[in-house]
């Protein structure tokens, strides 16, 4: 199931995509719950899945992210592939590097949840704070089931489902702050999107992850070669943390940001940026400067 949030006459709702008639069935909800979006089905406390109302053609509505409005930080892993991971130790913005290129354990570090933006919404970019500006196309889980202490054997009975994320970083307050978070948290450096999808209709095993910046093809790997995967990343946050339904979780990047080139690639207003997972959809923001 295919579930997006959006908007159409000034409100919020969320509903059942259908992509061969390209149409989105809005479930009946009261508008005020709908403004968590995704969240919205997963605060059910066990009631099943609310009836939805006749369906409304997508070209109607405006798409937004999925969980517009975190509850939390959104939580990341970095160094997750291993191509990746060399590629980062190499650049000179890696603060971890020091002990080794391949982490022995998830590295773990957040994007504030004020940071998500929309699929075709802009990413802001400012060069009076940052000349750097990095894509980083990742796969990311979303909490159905909260817990403490939630072993890799029942991990997945915590997943709700998947969405994308692209990782947008200013590389240099990255490295000048050695802690990821404002280098991550800039305004409008979380795009999701374009839907959330449970679980149960993602290929996790076969699923490839893409990045095109104006239709070149920067990466292009298996969600499957994660060198930490999705229980052991679950099983370590939940390890002292209690994760909660809506919870998000960025699985880490494959090889092939702007970092890892020689110059460096970095986004440039004007760019556009597109994430594609195999069985979840489209990504898609411009890059535009800020205006003060």
């Amino acid at each position: 199931m295919r579930v997006a949030t959006f908007s159409i006459a000034g409100e919020r709702r969320v509903g059942i995509v259908d992509l061969d008639s390209h149409s989105v069935a809005p479930f009946d909800i009261p508008v005020e719950q709908a403004l968590s979006g995704v969240l919205a089905l997963l605060r059910r406390n066990g009631v099943g899945m609310p009836r939805t109302l006749s369906p409304l053609p997508l070209a109607q509505v405006e798409i937004e992210a999925p969980i517009p409005l975190p509850a939390r930080n959104i939580f990341c892993v970095g160094k997750n592939y291993y191509e990746h991971a060399h590629e980062f130790a190499r650049s000179g913005f890696d603060s971890s590097a020091g002990s080794g290129a391949i982490p022995q354990h998830p590295i773990i570090f957040s994007k504030v949840p004020e940071s998500v933006v929309a699929t075709h919404a802009s990413v802001l970019i400012d060069p009076s704070v940052s000349t750097a500006i990095d894509y980083e196309a990742e796969l990311a889980v979303i909490i159905g089931k909260g817990g403490r202490g939630i072993s890799k054997a029942d991990a997945y009975d915590h997943v709700w489902g998947y969405t994308i994320v692209n990782d947008v970083t200013a590389r240099d307050l990255q490295g000048k702050y050695s802690q990821w978070l404002i280098g991550k948290s800039q305004d409008t450096f979380c795009p999701m999107g374009p839907w959330a999808i449970t679980k149960d209709e993602f290929d996790l095993e076969n699923a490839s992850v893409r990045c095109f910046v104006n239709d070149d093809l920067r990466q292009n790997s298996k969600i499957s070669l994660l060198i930490f995967d999705i229980p052991t990343i679950i099983s370590t946050l939940s390890q002292g943390i209690t994760l909660k339904p809506g919870d998000i979780i960025a699985t880490g990047t494959p090889v092939g940001v702007g970092i890892g080139f020689d110059p460096p690639k970095y986004l440039k207003a004007g760019d556009l940026v597109r994430v594609e997972i195999d069985g979840i959809g489209t990504l898609e923001n411009r890059i535009l400067e800020r205006v003060q």
